[in-house]
Parts: structure tokens; sequence; C-alpha cells
């Protein structure tokens, strides 16, 4: 089993930073890439950004290329993803979720609760 906690987020005027953390935990050796995504009530879910564990590959939507950086830190036998957000705007304005897809699948099987970012002046 994986087990994901996200951590970070909050409240920021526009043009401002924050982060969000993922720690993994479980079979985290099973682990072939994390992404994070976002959802916004009334809009579908976006995935904005992620990351291959094994080489450390990203990837980002256009929305957010630029501004945001995902990196991933396996030291000390564990496995957390960061997500920095910078030049924050207000449709970025979304409760972010970070999700973990085991190698062989297809889908992203496992996620976080999720935790807010309000893009706000």
């Amino acid at each position: 089993q994986v087990q994901l906690m996200e951590s970070g987020g909050g409240s920021v005027q526009p043009g401002g930073s924050l982060r969000v953390s993922c720690a993994a935990s479980g079979d985290t050796w099973r682990i072939c890439d994390m992404g994070w995504f976002r959802q916004d009530p009334g809009k579908e879910r976006e995935r904005v950004a992620h990351i291959d564990i094994g080489n450390g590959i990203s990837e980002y939507a256009d929305s957010v290329k630029g501004r945001f950086t995902i990196a991933r830190d396996t030291a000390r036998n564990t496995l957390n993803v960061e997500m920095e957000m910078s030049t924050l705007k207000a449709e970025d304005t979304a409760v972010y979720y970070c999700a973990a897809r085991i190698c062989g699948a297809v889908q992203y099987g496992h996620w976080g609760q999720g935790t807010q970012v309000t893009v706000s002046s």
C-alpha cells in the first residue's frame, strides 16, 4: 500500500509564491511517477506537473510552465515530492492533490487528501 500526505499551500496575493509538499509512505519502492493535480469547483481536474521518480524528468501543463517547479527527494529512504509555485495568479486557486502511479500502472491509483491554494488580493 502507498499513502500520500500533502502539506503546504495556503493563501497568497497575486504574484506571490507558495510551496506544496507530498510525503509518500508505505511501498514507495513501487512508485514510478508522482504528480500534482488541481481542481476548482465547477472545473475539470487538471494535472499541473508530474515527475519520473527514477530519472527526475518532469513535465508541466502549459498553464503553469515557467512558474511551477516540481522536484523529488529520495534521500534517507523517504520519498517526498515538492512543487514550488511562483508568480501565482487568481486562476491558480484550487485544491491541489498529490498522486502516485505504481510502476506498470496506467493511471494514478493513489491520492492524497488535498490542500487548498488560494490566490486573491
